[in-house]
């Protein structure tokens, strides 16, 4: 199977692409960086010619900046519109779990894309995933350098990208679900904690910093609402393992 990657050179079109490959499929990394198959999802620009041949399109592609909606959802009309004509059979859409039931701006662009997949002109499946242990890693880290953590009053249920790249690649190959498949970590932990957990693994010294999450969105994400208590993939990688795993 020959398999299209929109945001291939990111960090779950990587892995993405790696399994795909493992498993004997050809996988297209597709991004504006890419040297082979460079494409702009803004403007459609480079699509089609880098669709032909293909079987199936993943969009991993990702912006969480002020151009998110621009990004993911004009960007969604331009992709699915280039996969109709290039005759794509399969568009598997990346999404958040509780994308719906946050009020964050990226968090809504992300819903407004699920709803141009499912309204759109190819057959479809979506795949929902919690937030990755690698981004949070990486929010710790960016502000480590501060000698500060934030400690945010919220529940997590953080997954590893690699098991959240396996469940892509099964979809991919079981063929379109006209529907959600969503998969999660395996606990569900407070955000502080998993703090905690990093500060103690790392051995960096960092003050843990109370960050208050006001409004709606503060509502939202303390009542669970960026959990999966019953996905129907559960991850097996806590945060503390993947971290000692990873070395640090």
């Amino acid at each position: 199977m020959k398999v299209a990657i929109v945001g291939g050179t990111g960090m779950l079109g990587r892995h993405v692409s790696r399994e795909l490959r493992a498993r004997g499929h050809e996988a297209r990394a597709l991004s504006r960086s890419s040297e082979e198959y460079p494409v702009d999802l803004t403007t459609g620009e480079g699509l089609e010619a880098a669709l032909g041949g293909c079987d199936a399109v993943v969009d991993a592609s990702n912006n969480a900046t002020s151009k998110a909606a621009t990004v993911l959802v004009e960007g969604t009309r331009h992709l699915l519109a280039a996969e109709r004509s290039a005759g794509i059979g399969h568009h598997v859409c990346v999404s958040i779990v509780g994308c719906e039931r946050v009020p964050f701006g990226y968090f809504k662009a992300k819903a407004d894309q699920e709803r141009e997949v499912e309204g759109g002109p190819v057959p479809w499946s979506i795949v929902r995933a919690t937030q990755f242990h690698e981004y949070v890693r990486a929010l710790f880290e960016q502000a480590g350098r501060w000698k500060v953590v934030p400690k945010l009053d919220a529940p997590l249920q953080t997954v590893a990208v690699a098991e959240v790249a396996r469940a892509v690649a099964d979809v991919v190959e079981g063929g379109p679900l006209a529907g959600r498949l969503e998969i999660a970590g395996p606990e569900i932990i407070g955000a502080g904690e998993l703090a905690r957990i990093w500060r103690r693994v790392t051995g960096r010294r960092a003050l843990l910093l109370p960050v208050p999450l006001p409004g709606k969105l503060g509502q939202a994400l303390r009542s669970g609402a960026a959990t999966q208590r019953q996905p129907h993939i559960t991850g097996s990688t806590r945060f503390e393992a993947w971290l000692k795993a990873e070395g640090r």
